[in-house]
This record gives C-alpha cells, sequence and structure tokens, in this order.
C-alpha cells in the first residue's frame, strides 16, 4: 500500500510540475509575478498614509483611534493593532450603493501588526467596523474628498 500511495505523490508531482504552457500561453515569455505584498500599499505621489490604531483599552473597550477619518483618493489607510485581535470591514450593507469597497482586513492578533488599504472610492461617506467587536461599539467613518 505504502508503495502504491508513494508512486501515485510522485506522478501528481511531476504532473503539476510539467504542464507547461497553458492555452493561448507563449513557451517563451516570461511569467508575470506579482510584486505587490498583501496588506502593504503605496500611496499615490502627493498622498499620505493614515494611521488608524485599533486597541482594546484596558477598561475593556475596543475602538478605532481615530475613529473618524479624512482621505483622498490615492491615500493609504493603515491599520495598526495595538492590543486585542481586531480587523477592518467596510460592510456593503453599511454602505448602501457604495461600489469599490476594500475587501475587510485580516484579523490581526500581534501587537504591531498592521494592514494597509488604498483609498480608491469615489468622494462620499463610508462605514467600516471591526468584525468581532461592532456590537461593541468598534466603527469608524471614513470621509472621502476629491
Amino acid at each position: 500500500m505504502f508503495r502504491y500511495s508513494s508512486l501515485l505523490i510522485a506522478a501528481l508531482v511531476v504532473a503539476a510540475c510539467g504542464e507547461g504552457p497553458k492555452e493561448g500561453g507563449d513557451a517563451g515569455a516570461t511569467p508575470q509575478v506579482s510584486t505587490a505584498t498583501p496588506g502593504v500599499a503605496t500611496p499615490d505621489p502627493g498622498g499620505r498614509i493614515i494611521a488608524i490604531e485599533m486597541e482594546t483599552q484596558t477598561d475593556g473597550s475596543n475602538v478605532f483611534e481615530p475613529p473618524q477619518v479624512e482621505a483622498k483618493r490615492g491615500d493609504v489607510l493603515r491599520f495598526i493593532l495595538i492590543s486585542g485581535v481586531h480587523n477592518a470591514n467596510f460592510l456593503p450593507d453599511s454602505n448602501p450603493g457604495k461600489a469599490g469597497l476594500p475587501a475587510a482586513t485580516p484579523l490581526l492578533q500581534l501587537p504591531g501588526q498592521s494592514y494597509d488599504i488604498k483609498v480608491n472610492m469615489a468622494p462620499g461617506q463610508y462605514y467600516f467596523h471591526c468584525d468581532p467587536h461592532w456590537l461593541l461599539g468598534m466603527i469608524g467613518h471614513l470621509t472621502v474628498t476629491e
């Protein structure tokens, strides 16, 4: 049994490694590799990085600091974990009629971890919250200006 399992695994590895170009592909083409690091963004020229701290305070309250932020398109929102376990989510239900909402950040768990969101939304008011703590009042508001 072990011998057949080993042969099957070896065959799968060879098949996966030796696929060659896909239909419509160019065998001599240089593969496209993304240089973007998930959760790291660079502001557009003239843009800025806006720090938003996420914290479970000593009294047990969970907050974004500052809770209200103003940004321009091309700026970067940098969510930084101070304490607790938090994320930021721009839910479509809470932002009716808004397009281009960023995906929810992952749950940050280690103090000092951060996650960037590039502001690409149209001018307007946006709501965001921490998924585990929104019922406890961990909400924020973003105003995107021209």
